[in-house]
C-alpha cells in the first residue's frame, strides 16, 4: 500500500515538474514586446531584432516538443514497468550490485541518448544552422558524442561504483565516506578541467603576445591580480557564438578566451570582459560556488542515507526485489521538490554574483567598455531581451543584459 502511494507521489511530482515547465515557457512566449529598447538603438537593426526574436521562438518550440517527448517516455516507463524489466534484466546477468548497476543506468542511458539524437541534430543542423551559428559537422557532432559516452562511462560508472561499494561497505553511514571521495573528486575537477576534459573537444592556445595580451595584463596588475593563464579555445569549430570563461584557483588557475571572442569584440571589450571574469575569482565566488556544491552534495547523501534502505523504493517502480540503483531512481524524482528550491537559491545568489563581478569591472577598468560588450554579445548571439519576470526568477543564473546595464550606469 505504501509503495502504491510512493509510486503515485513520483507519478505527481513529475507531472507537476511538466506543467509548471509548460507555464513558464508560456509566460515567457507571451511576454516579449516587438518594440527595441531604447538602450540597444543603434545595436540592433530591425531586421536582427526580429531575427532575435524568431529565434526565441524557434528555440521555445523545439523545447517543448522535446521535453513532452522525454516526458512521454518518462510516463510510459513508469506505467508499464520500464524500470523493472530493466531491473530484472540486470539481475540475470549479475548477481554483482555494482555490475547491476553499471548495467542498469549504461542501458537506460544509452537508450535515452539514442532516442534524443535526432532532437540534437535537429537542433544543431537545423536551427542553429538556419540562424547562422552553427559550424559542426556531422563527423564532428558524432565524435563528440562518442567522447561524451567514454567519459560518462569512465568517470559517471566510476563514481557509481564507488558509492555503492561505500554503502556495501560502511552501511548507513556511507553518505559521509562517499561525500569525502566525491568531494575530493569535485575539488581536483575545478582544478584540472580545463587541462584534462577540455583537450579532448577543443584545442587550447596561449593568447600571444600583442596589444590585447599587453592591455589585459596591464588590466590585471591595476586590479591586483596574479595573470597566469590566459589561453585561446577554438570554439568557432562548433558554432559563432561568443563565450569566456574562469575556471581552477590557485596556481592551476586561467582565463579562456572563445576565439570568436577575439573576432567579434574590440580590445577594450575584450579586457572588460575579462575584469568581469576576475571579479569572480576576486569575491571568492568560485571558491563559494563549490563550497555550495559540495553542501548540496552533502545534504543529497545524507538525506538518501535514509531512504536507500527503504524497500517501498524499489516496489514503488514495480521491482520485484530491493536494489540501490532502482531506489536511486525513485529517490532522484522524489528528491526534486528540494533540488528544485536549491537550484532557485543558487541562481539568487548567481545573480548577486553576477553583479559584484560587474562591479568590479566598472572599479577597475571601464563601464561602458563592459556595456559595449554586453550588448553585442547579445546581439551576436540574438538573447532574448526581455524575459518574463517569473520566468527569470526561475531560471535565469544571470540577471538580464538590461539590468546589468542600468546597474552599471549607477
Amino acid at each position: 500500500m505504501f509503495s502504491t502511494g510512493l509510486f503515485y507521489l513520483i507519478v505527481g511530482l513529475v507531472i507537476f515538474d511538466f506543467v509548471f515547465e509548460r507555464i513558464l515557457n508560456y509566460l515567457n512566449k507571451n511576454h516579449f514586446s516587438n518594440k527595441l529598447p531604447g538602450e540597444f538603438e543603434g545595436f540592433y537593426s530591425a531586421e536582427k531584432y526580429k531575427k532575435s526574436q524568431d529565434y526565441f521562438l524557434a528555440n521555445l518550440k523545439f523545447g517543448e516538443i522535446s521535453s513532452s517527448f522525454s516526458f512521454v517516455i518518462l510516463m510510459a516507463m513508469l506505467f508499464l514497468g520500464g524500470f523493472a524489466l530493466v531491473d530484472t534484466w540486470v539481475h540475470e546477468i549479475s548477481a554483482s550490485p555494482v555490475i547491476q548497476a553499471l548495467l542498469f543506468f549504461g542501458l537506460l542511458g544509452l537508450a535515452m541518448d539514442i532516442l534524443s539524437t535526432p532532437f540534437s541534430i535537429y537542433d544543431t543542423f537545423v536551427i542553429e544552422e538556419k540562424f547562422g551559428f552553427n559550424k559542426s559537422t556531422l563527423g564532428l557532432f558524432f565524435t563528440d558524442k562518442l567522447k561524451g559516452w567514454l567519459l560518462s562511462a569512465i568517470i559517471g560508472g566510476g563514481i557509481l561504483a564507488l558509492v555503492i561499494w561505500i554503502y556495501m561497505w560502511s552501511g548507513k553511514y556511507f553518505w559521509l565516506v562517499a561525500w569525502a571521495m566525491i568531494g575530493l573528486f569535485m575539488v581536483f575537477m575545478t582544478m584540472f578541467y580545463s587541462s584534462l576534459i577540455v583537450p579532448l573537444f577543443n584545442k587550447q592556445t596561449p593568447l600571444e603576445e600583442g596589444e590585447l595580451r599587453s592591455g589585459i595584463e596591464d588590466m590585471c596588475s591595476k586590479a591586483g591580480f596574479k595573470l597566469d593563464n590566459v589561453y585561446v579555445i577554438d570554439g568557432s569549430k562548433r558554432s559563432s557564438k561568443s563565450n569566456a570563461y574562469f575556471s581552477g584557483f590557485g596556481k592551476k588557475k586561467r582565463i579562456v578566451l572563445y576565439d570568436t571572442l577575439i573576432k567579434d569584440l574590440k580590445k577594450e571589450e575584450i579586457i572588460a570582459v575579462l575584469a568581469h571574469e576576475i571579479g569572480h575569482y576576486k569575491k571568492r565566488h568560485t571558491k563559494q560556488g563549490l563550497v555550495l556544491s559540495l553542501l548540496q552534495t552533502g545534504l543529497t547523501l545524507f538525506i538518501l542515507s535514509f531512504l536507500i534502505n527503504n524497500p517501498s523504493l524499489s516496489e514503488a517502480l514495480g521491482a520485484s526485489q530491493p536494489s540501490f540503483h532502482i531506489s536511486l531512481v525513485a529517490f532522484g524524482i522524489l528528491y526534486s521538490p528540494i533540488s528544485m528550491v536549491l537550484g532557485l537559491g543558487l541562481n539568487i545568489l548567481s545573480r548577486k554574483n553576477e553583479y559584484e563581478a560587474d562591479a568590479f569591472a566598472r572599479k577597475h577598468y571601464n563601464a561602458e567598455s563592459l556595456i559595449s560588450s554586453l550588448k553585442n554579445l547579445t546581439v551576436n548571439n540574438l538573447g532574448n531581451l526581455q524575459p518574463h519576470p517569473l520566468y527569470e526568477f526561475f531560471t535565469y543564473s544571470h540577471p538580464t543584459v538590461l539590468k546589468r546595464i542600468e546597474a552599471l550606469r549607477k
